[in-house]
C-alpha cells in the first residue's frame, strides 16, 4: 500500500514528540474518571460473553491502535484483557517498549493491519482517528471490522465536534497536523456502515485542559 502523505506528516510529528508526549501525557487518565469508566466498561464487554466461547485474560487480544507511549494498553492489561498496541510512530513504540516491557507492540497502520481476518477481541482507538479526515474514517472502520471476531468490540474516543483545527506547535514542540471534530451520529452511522453496531456513547464537557467536548462511542461487530 502506497503512503498517503498525511500519514508520513502523522510519523514525524509524533516521533519528534515522543519522549515529551509520554511524560506529560503518562498521567492523564488518573484525572479523568469517566474515561476511565468507559475503559472499564470495554473491557468488561471484551472479557464477556460477546465474543463467544472467549471470555477472560486468556481469550482473544485486543489491539490499542495509535497506542502511543502505551498508557492505555497497560490501563487495559491492568483491567484483565490481552491488550497489544499498534502506532505509526517507531519512536512511540520505543518509548513504549522501554516503559512496558511486559507488553507487546508494533509498528503499523490502523489502516493496513498486519493482523488476520476475525481474531480480535476488541479494538481501541483512542483519539487516534483524530489526524483523519472524516472522508477517510470509512476505510479506516472497515479495517476495525475485519480483524474483529464476530461479537468483538470497537471503542472509539475522538474530538466531539464538526471543526478542523490546525495544530502548529504541542507537546513543547512544532507539530503541523490538523485535528478533526466529528460529530458523534457520523462516528456511529461510519461504524454501522462498516457493520459494527453502536451499543452506547458518552459525550462530556471539556475539562480545564481541554478546548471542545470528547466523544466516546461503543459499538459490536454482529
Amino acid at each position: 500500500m502506497t503512503e498517503t502523505s498525511d500519514l508520513t506528516s502523522v510519523r514525524a510529528s509524533y516521533d519528534a514528540v515522543a519522549v515529551d508526549y509520554a511524560r506529560l501525557v503518562g498521567t492523564e487518565l488518573a484525572r479523568k474518571p469517566l474515561d476511565r469508566a468507559m475503559l472499564a466498561a470495554f473491557a468488561e464487554y471484551v472479557r464477556g460473553a460477546g465474543v463467544r466461547g472467549n471470555g477472560g485474560r486468556g481469550g482473544r487480544a485486543v489491539a490499542d491502535l495509535g497506542c502511543g507511549p502505551g498508557r492505555v494498553t497497560a490501563h487495559l492489561d491492568g483491567l484483565g484483557v490481552r491488550a497489544f498496541g499498534v502506532d505509526l510512530s517507531p519512536a512511540m513504540v520505543a518509548v513504549a517498549r522501554r516503559t512496558y516491557p511486559g507488553l507487546r507492540f508494533e509498528v503499523g497502520s490502523m489502516a493496513a493491519l498486519d493482523v488476520a481476518d476475525g481474531v480480535l477481541g476488541g479494538v481501541l482507538a483512542w483519539y487516534s482517528t483524530v489526524h483523519t479526515p472524516p472522508a477517510e474514517l470509512p476505510v479506516v472502520f472497515a479495517e476495525f471490522a475485519r480483524v474483529l471476531a464476530p461479537g468483538g468490540y470497537v471503542l472509539i474516543a475522538f474530538e466531539a465536534g464538526d471543526e478542523r483545527i490546525r495544530l502548529e506547535h504541542a507537546y513543547g514542540h512544532p507539530f503541523a497536523l490538523d485535528v478533526y471534530g466529528t460529530p458523534p451520529d457520523l462516528i456511529a452511522d461510519l461504524l454501522a456502515g462498516a457493520g459494527l453496531a453502536e451499543v452506547a456513547r458518552l459525550v462530556r464537557e471539556p475539562d480545564s485542559l481541554e478546548k471542545s467536548p470528547q466523544g466516546f462511542l461503543l459499538a459490536r461487530k454482529g
